[in-house]
C-alpha cells in the first residue's frame, strides 16, 4: 500500500508542500475514510459504514447507560422521602378541595327552572345567565375536571396502527411530497400523525462545534414527558391555544423551563412527576395520570427515529406558534419578554433534537425505552410505599385528635 495511507487514527501534519496522509476507513478496511464518529472517534467512509459501526458504538453506549440506571433503581430514601413529599402535598390540597365541596354543598343547587327552560326550549345559555351558585358550580366542574368526561376521549396519534407505518426518506424529510404548491397545514387534525420537517435537516455538528452532551438521551425523555403531557391536557388540538400549550409544555420540562440538566431518567421522571401533581394540573388525576404519561413516552420511543422526529416536529410547530403569538402582543412587560425567550431557546433546543434523533440508530430507542418502563415500575413501588405511610401517618394523627377531644 501506498506511504501515503495510513490506518491509524493518528493525524499528520499537512501542507501544500506535504499533502495531508489518507486514512483507511476503520469499519470496511476498502475505503479512504471521510468522516469521524463525534462519540469514539472512529474514521469511516459512507454511511453503510456509519451504521454498521454505530450500531456496534451506540448499543454499547445505552447498554452501560442502562445497566448504570439499573443499579440506581433501587429505592434510596432520597427518592422514597421525595416521592412521598410529592403524595403528601397532593392529597393533602385534594382532601381540602373534597371539604370545601361538601361545606359548600348544601348551599349549591342545581340549574334553575328558568335556565332549564331555555335549554329546552332549544336556546342558546351564556355564562352570563347563569345564576350566583350556577356560576360557582360551573366553575368547580371546570376545576375538578368534571366537565372533560363529557367530552369524547382522544386517541394519540402515536397509539395508531398507522404511527407504526411512518417513514421518513435519508434526510428527515416526507418520503411522499404534495404535488401542489400549498404547503401542509400542520394544524389540519385529519393527519394520522404529525408532518415530519418540511426542508433538510442539516448534521448536527453543522450546527454546533462541540461535541452533543452525552446526556441528550435523557433529556429527550424530558421534552417526550412535557409534549404527551400537553397533549393529553388539550385532548390533542393544542392549535387552539398555541400559547397556553406551549406554557404548559415549559411547566413540565425542566429542561425547556428552567434549561435544567437532569442526568438520569430518574431525576427526570421525578421533575416531570412533581409538576403533574402540582395544584395546577392535579385535576388531571395526579400520579395516576402521570403514570400513564410515561407509557406515552415508552410507546413514542418504541415508534423509532422517524417517529419521534415527527413528534418533536409536532413540539417545534407549537413553540413556534405560540412564539408569534407572543411576538404580536402589544402589551409588553417582564413576564412577556422572559415568555418571549423561554420559547426561542425552547425551539432552539428542540430543533437541535431533531436533527439529533435522525443520526441515532433504531436500536438505541428500544434501549431507552425499557429504562423508562422500568423507571415507571420502580415509581410505582416507591409510590405504594409512600402511599402506605402517609395513609398510616394520616390515621395516627386522626387517632391523636380524638385522644386530644376526649380529655378536653
Amino acid at each position: 500500500m501506498a506511504d501515503t495511507i495510513i490506518t491509524s487514527e493518528a493525524s499528520s501534519n499537512s501542507s501544500q508542500l506535504n499533502p495531508p496522509s489518507r486514512t483507511i476507513c476503520r469499519v470496511c478496511q476498502k475505503q479512504f475514510s471521510q468522516y469521524t464518529c463525534p462519540r469514539c472517534n472512529t474514521r469511516y467512509c459512507s454511511l453503510p459504514c456509519y451504521k454498521s459501526h454505530s450500531l456496534r458504538c451506540t448499543e454499547s453506549f445505552m447498554r452501560d447507560n442502562v445497566m448504570e440506571e439499573m443499579q440506581q433503581l433501587e429505592p434510596g430514601d432520597d427518592t422514597k422521602q421525595k416521592m412521598l413529599d410529592i403524595l403528601k402535598r397532593f392529597h393533602s390540597e385534594e382532601e381540602a378541595e373534597s371539604m370545601d365541596d361538601d361545606n359548600d354543598g348544601s348551599a349549591e343547587s342545581a340549574l334553575s327552572e328558568e335556565t332549564i327552560q331555555k335549554i329546552m326550549s332549544g336556546l342558546e345559555i351564556s355564562f352570563d345567565d347563569l345564576s350566583t351558585e350556577e356560576k360557582k358550580h360551573f366553575q368547580r366542574a371546570i376545576a375538578s375536571g368534571e366537565l372533560s368526561k363529557l367530552i369524547e376521549p382522544w386517541e394519540p396519534w402515536w397509539l395508531k396502527p398507522s404511527a407504526k407505518t411512518i417513514s421518513l426518506s435519508r434526510d428527515g424529510t416526507q418520503r411522499v411530497q404534495p404535488i401542489t404548491k400549498h404547503e401542509p397545514d400542520p394544524s389540519d387534525l385529519t393527519y394520522e400523525f404529525p408532518p415530519g420537517p418540511e426542508t433538510a435537516l442539516p448534521p448536527v455538528n453543522k450546527l454546533s462545534s462541540s461535541e452533543p452532551s452525552p446526556l441528550l438521551a435523557i433529556h429527550l425523555v424530558d421534552i417526550l414527558y412535557s409534549y404527551c403531557f400537553t397533549l393529553r391536557l388539550y385532548n390533542g388540538d393544542w392549535q387552539s391555544d398555541p400559547v397556553d400549550s406551549a406554557t404548559v409544555v415549559l411547566t413540565i420540562s425542566l429542561v425547556l423551563g428552567q434549561s435544567g440538566q437532569p442526568e438520569t431518567v430518574s431525576e427526570a421522571l421525578s421533575y416531570c412527576l412533581e409538576q403533574t401533581c402540582s395544584p395546577a394540573f392535579r385535576h388531571m388525576g395526579g400520579p395516576q395520570f402521570g403514570l400513564g404519561v410515561i407509557d406515552d413516552v415508552a410507546s413514542l420511543l418504541s415508534l423509532g427515529g422517524d417517529g419521534l422526529i415527527c413528534a418533536l416536529c409536532d413540539l417545534h410547530r407549537m413553540l413556534t406558534a405560540g412564539l408569534k403569538e407572543v411576538k404580536t402582543e402589544k402589551v409588553r412587560n417582564v413576564k412577556r419578554t422572559e415568555m418571549k425567550a423561554k420559547l426561542k431557546s425552547g425551539e432552539r433546543k428542540v430543533y437541535f433534537l431533531i436533527c439529533w434523533v435522525r443520526e441515532q440508530p433504531h436500536e438505541a430507542w428500544s434501549s431507552l425505552a425499557d429504562l423508562v418502563m422500568a423507571e415507571k415500575n420502580a415509581t410505582m413501588g416507591y409510590m405504594a410505599n409512600a402511599k402506605g405511610s402517609w395513609k398510616a401517618q394520616k390515621k395516627e394523627d386522626r387517632k391523636g385528635k380524638v385522644i386530644i377531644e376526649e380529655v378536653l
